[in-house]
């Protein structure tokens, strides 16, 4: 099975529907860090992106991705011209896998420990050390790469699940902003030549959270952390450039990217349009459920909406296949910032 899996990272397709806008052309390398948005295949076998129906529309069965088909990481490989860079799991199956970049991305992670039990941001950097440690990468590789982080969400889930208050959030986001800066100049200093930084998503408009509190509409509180996180990010974004005195760290603007996406297009032709944006594509049969599960005989406890396609989200958290593919489009304008 993990031969057949190498040969599947081999085959991705590096040109999309959209392949004849300008690319990022420059850059032959791209390393990944981060969460879910960008994970291609890292999270074990007991992760719900192994399970069906993930990968129901790419490639048309589970392969290590959150969504029905292609996640951020893909569209920007794409745009760059390049393949998907390998999971870091899959290193070992072959020769050459080291061509496009490396991918050390887990779902459910984030800058600090969260509740799963996987990597987190410095582990995944310390990988991406070992991995330069065997010689993978020249210094001319690292000088034509860009690194795509995404992180942060999941730490603000832990944080309030571990009855964190909002009145202590600022001091939270501090920390995390501080940590995660640190850990953005190590990736920096190790050569890579440009770091895109993912601000993080309307925390509430993510399904799981908008179908509890105020669909259908999107919980102002928790767009608010969102919001507060992002200026936060941008400031230190703005220090980190200034310190270099170039221009490094890009932040990409998730949120407004999402926001944009999910809002009805009508008005212009050949744009993807989301009836009901808040409205999940796979859900879980009922509350005891998510999206993939079955019980104890087998039998799905889940069910999945007609067409993926009409839908932004796929499951509580994560995008389709469309919606990234919708994000993506937003975003493309401002990612010249990245040469």
């Amino acid at each position: 099975m993990e031969k057949l899996m190498f040969f599947f990272f081999l085959a991705l397709p590096i040109i999309f529907a959209e392949a004849h806008h300008v690319r990022g052309e420059g850059f032959t390398k791209l390393f990944v860090f981060g969460d879910s948005y960008v994970d291609t295949g890292n999270s074990g076998r007991q992760a719900t992106s192994w399970k069906k129906p993930y990968g129901i529309t790419f490639p048309g069965k589970p392969a290590g991705r959150y969504s029905d088909g292609r996640v951020f990481t893909d569209y920007i490989a794409s745009w760059m011209g390049i393949r998907s860079p390998i999971p870091y799991r899959w290193r070992k199956m072959g020769k050459k896998v080291e061509g496009h970049g490396m991918n050390f991305a887990y779902g459910g992670t984030g800058v600090f420990d969260t509740l799963i039990k996987a990597p987190n941001m410095t582990t995944q950097i310390n990988l991406f050390q070992q991995v330069l440690e065997y010689k993978l990468y020249t210094k001319r590789d690292l000088n034509s790469s860009i690194a795509l982080v995404s992180l942060a969400g999941n730490d603000y889930f832990a944080y309030l699940a571990g009855n964190g208050t909002i009145k202590d959030l600022p001091a939270f986001t501090t920390s995390l902003i501080k940590q995660l800066s640190l850990n953005l100049k190590h990736i920096h200093a190790m050569g890579v030549r440009k770091v895109a930084v993912m601000g993080i998503q309307p925390l509430g408009c993510l399904p799981q959270v908008s179908a509890l509190t105020s669909y259908p509409n999107c919980s102002v509180t928790a767009n608010s952390i969102a919001n507060f996180h992002n200026q936060m990010l941008e400031k230190s974004l703005q220090k980190l450039n200034k310190d270099n005195k170039d221009s490094v760290f890009v932040k990409l603007d998730i949120y407004s990217a999402f926001m944009a996406a999910m809002k009805k297009q009508e008005h212009h032709s050949g744009t993807l349009k989301f009836n009901d944006p808040l409205r999940q594509c796979c859900r879980g049969a009922n509350s005891a459920y998510s999206c993939g599960d079955v019980n104890k005989n087998g039998a799905k406890k889940y069910e999945t909406c007609k067409n993926p396609n009409s839908a932004f989200f796929w499951d509580g958290v994560h995008p389709s296949e469309a919606g990234w593919n919708a994000v993506y489009s937003a975003l493309k304008s401002s990612l010249h910032k990245l040469h």
